[in-house]
């Protein structure tokens, strides 16, 4: 050891750490370093150990003390993916959504979105126009997978790989921005039928891809929704890690059937114990606006149509719900008659619509979510979106997974500036 090797250890720590942190962890006053490296006098040189053993070990500390993660919100609709992992200390450097009554929506919930990048069409977007991030969020939409013909396109020297079996699918962008950036991990969300779509083929290509073609570590599990809101919504969530890791689904702590939410800790109450919310509800009690109970046309037509069916035996009609009761899926169709959940108002009256308020309940958004378009709007946006409590339970188990793939490259890292 010598001091020209304590000098250059000094000058690596202090691209991360200010004097005062560096004089704090050797035990010295901030003027002795300043002095060190102004080389008024020569640092001693048991400092050499010293700063590869304790800001080694600060470093990994410091990098993860306050929780924080870098993630990428694709396909975000309303910003539900986002909400849950931000409640678990990530912060989103880049957003893509591509319609614009979402955006409206996104942007009035998280206006700190002006401070980063925010695409429409992410088929447009250049992985160098991407940001460096921890994770990858994507809610992205199922389309069909053409895996017909790979062989001849294989044999022809075409494009092979995940290249080949998803171009023209939006997945396949997902997976490009992935092998160009390659986070630490990343979190997909769609529907449960990608199970059996194509008879399982399109899942077996994503797998694959995300598998053999990028080298991750897959996870994937259908949760139902049922377990934090009082609504049945089975998604299929897929995680993925750079590295190996210990990641189980068996860490999720899903609340139990008997203790779940009831339609009545969603329903506006309608007895003065709530502050009205125009349009949605109003008076001095936040009564449902009236706009909101079916014309007796539209009853009449439920009705008989559900009768049809059942006579056919057929389960199909409409979904009437009470306080007790937990509701089908809400759908982005729920503008057009809202059949599927349907809140009786008892025997003399017509049921209802859930408001769009209610309906930002059911998904897990808190009142403080504001609501900036049309109902219309409003029932596709939430119809489409994700249960936050999920997200944020998923979120919860992946975090410690994600620093630890952190804190053992950033080690690594280290070890190798040492040796340079």
């Amino acid at each position: 050891m010598n001091n020209l090797e304590s000098l250059e250890l000094l000058q690596k720590a202090r691209t991360v750490y200010s004097q005062r942190e560096i004089a704090s962890l050797l035990g010295v006053d901030a003027r002795t370093v300043r002095r060190w490296e102004a080389k008024e006098c020569e640092p001693p040189t048991y400092i050499t150990d010293a700063i590869r053993q304790r800001i080694l070990q600060f470093q990994s500390n410091r990098k993860h003390s306050d929780g924080s993660f870098k993630f990428i919100d694709l396909f975000a609709g309303i910003g539900g993916i986002r909400l849950g992992f931000e409640r678990q200390g990530g912060h989103c450097v880049f957003t893509s959504e591509w319609n614009n009554f979402a955006q409206k929506t996104y942007l009035a919930n998280f206006p700190e979105t002006a401070d980063h990048s925010f695409a429409g069409d992410i088929t447009q977007v250049h992985v160098d126009d991407i940001p460096d991030h921890d994770v990858l969020l994507a809610g992205f939409p199922c389309q069909p997978f053409s895996i017909a013909g790979v062989s001849k396109k294989n044999a022809l020297g075409r494009p092979h790989g995940f290249e080949c079996a998803t171009q023209g699918t939006l997945f396949f962008d997902v997976a490009r921005i992935i092998a160009a950036k390659r986070p630490k991990a990343f979190l997909l969300e769609n529907v449960k039928n990608l199970l059996s779509h194509d008879k399982g083929n399109t899942f077996q290509v994503i797998l694959q891809t995300l598998h053999d073609e990028l080298g991750y570590e897959v996870h994937y599990k259908v949760i139902d929704g049922q377990h934090f809101v009082p609504q049945h919504r089975e998604r299929i969530i897929i995680v993925g890690f750079r590295e190996g890791t210990n990641f189980s689904w068996e860490d999720l702590q899903l609340p139990k059937a008997d203790s779940a939410p009831r339609m009545k800790n969603i329903l506006h109450p309608q007895d003065g114990s709530e502050s009205p919310e125009l349009p949605y509800t109003e008076g001095t009690k936040a009564k449902v606006n009236e706009k909101y109970t079916l014309t007796p046309k539209l009853w009449d037509y439920l009705q008989a149509y559900a009768a049809k069916h059942k006579a056919a035996g057929n389960g199909f009609g409409f979904g009437l719900v009470t306080g007790d009761s937990v509701s089908r899926t809400l759908s982005a169709r729920y503008y057009k008659d809202g059949s599927e959940i349907l809140v009786s108002q008892g025997t003399r009256k017509r049921p209802r619509r859930l408001t769009p308020r209610e309906c930002a309940r059911l998904m897990g958004y808190p009142d403080s979510f504001k609501i900036t378009v049309s109902d219309t709007q409003a029932y596709k946006q939430f119809g489409n979106s994700v249960i936050v409590p999920v997200m944020e339970e998923v979120a919860r188990i992946m975090v410690p997974r994600i620093h630890a793939i952190t804190k053992s490259e950033h080690e690594d890292s280290f070890q190798i500036g040492l040796a340079m």
